[in-house]
């Protein structure tokens, strides 16, 4: 599948090829004439932007999801935003790590909690902070961590099981915010927190729908007591316009077909795990010296330092027929600017090897 630029797509989020569906088009059309629906939902949801359909889609995230409950916002910023930025209080504490996204940044940057940095999946200094910060705690203070399940310029994954271990002992709270896990890992799609049967070791889960799920919006999941603290509390929520009802149903038939689809043979899911699993066994088993970073995940980054030198291998790729993106600092620290390949369920293994060949060429 080729992007606008007429280029084989190794650069988008959208993992499953469902922002592409004619399928899943129709069938959201198709809802949305039920509904008798036309465009925007004119109002906050507080007023007149409630829709018996947002409801419906809350319940329907919270089964696939396997959570009590469900709040929906208008895209992945909004949420962590109005999540962090309501439910973090002045003397509580939140250790977050180092290269979380800066939508978790910015809400916990608005909160009045103390905030402190922890190395990137590093659980020896994790644990070190929350000795420390633990002994002057008072029974008002929580504590809170905070992590991705797969990040979005490594695509690497933390130890999830570890820290919800040093949740449990330090009697901390566990966000995770499972966006680039959403549609790629568990048995249908459901993320990494459910493949190691952790969801419900967690305070809250942020879900987004513009990767995998090829639309918009975002789920914050969790009791039925943070859903309605968010509802009266988190500002991204309460004063913006209801997220639009063609969303919402793009939405729902993307949940329903990774219901439907399953494990079948040849479901977008089990495609895509394959061609991760055969990029992954090509680096094994090739000798190009490609510093690429450990990911089980569709991300893959190749580390080539030098704001230059990775612009000049993407445009060398590029101009091959292949659309990758250079990854430039300050979006990630100097001397770790980097190529990143997304891969999807319709990239084939021949276009697979010849971007590893192409990388070979300019940057092994």
């Amino acid at each position: 599948m080729k992007t606008q630029n007429d280029l084989i797509d190794f650069s988008s989020n959208d993992y499953l090829g469902f922002a592409q569906s004619n399928e899943l088009h129709k069938n959201a059309i198709q809802i949305l004439n039920e509904k008798q629906h036309k465009n925007g939902t004119t109002g906050s949801r507080l007023l007149s932007g409630n829709n018996s359909l947002h409801e419906e889609v809350e319940q329907q995230l919270a089964t696939f999801f396997n959570a009590e409950s469900g709040l929906l916002f208008n895209s992945g910023y909004d949420a962590n935003v109005g999540l962090f930025s309501s439910v973090l209080q002045r003397g509580d504490l939140i250790f977050y790590d180092e290269l979380i996204h800066a939508s978790i940044r910015d809400g916990i940057q608005m909160s009045n909690a103390k905030a402190s940095k922890f190395g990137h999946n590093d659980l020896i200094d994790l644990e070190k902070k929350l000795s420390v910060r633990a002994e002057s705690r008072t029974q008002e203070n929580e504590i809170y961590i905070v992590t991705e399940s797969v990040f979005s310029m490594d695509g690497d994954s933390p130890d999830l099981k570890g820290i919800s271990e040093l949740c449990e002992k330090y009697n901390a709270h566990l966000i995770v915010d499972e966006a680039h896990a959403t549609g790629v890992f568990g048995k249908n799609g459901e993320g990494l927190l459910q493949q190691y049967d952790l969801e419900h070791n967690v305070f809250a889960r942020i879900h987004t729908f513009g990767k995998a799920i090829g639309c918009h919006g975002a789920v914050v999941l969790g009791s039925n007591e943070l859903k309605n603290y968010l509802i009266n509390f988190a500002r991204s929520f309460i004063y913006t316009t209801a997220i639009p009802l063609h969303t919402v149903a793009s939405i729902k038939v993307a949940i329903e077909e990774l219901v439907i689809l399953g494990n079948a043979e040849e479901s977008p899911l089990l495609k895509l795990r394959t061609n991760i699993n055969y990029f992954n066994q090509q680096l094994k088993d090739t000798n190009h010296k490609l510093n690429f970073v450990d990911s089980t995940s569709a991300i893959h980054c190749c580390v080539i330092s030098g704001n230059a030198k990775v612009k000049t291998i993407a445009s060398q790729v590029q101009d091959k027929g292949y659309d990758v993106k250079p990854i430039l600092s300050p979006t990630v620290p100097l001397g770790e600017e980097r190529l990143r390949i997304c891969l999807h369920s319709y990239n084939s293994i021949q276009e697979i090897d010849e971007i590893l060949n192409l990388l070979g060429t300019f940057a092994g």
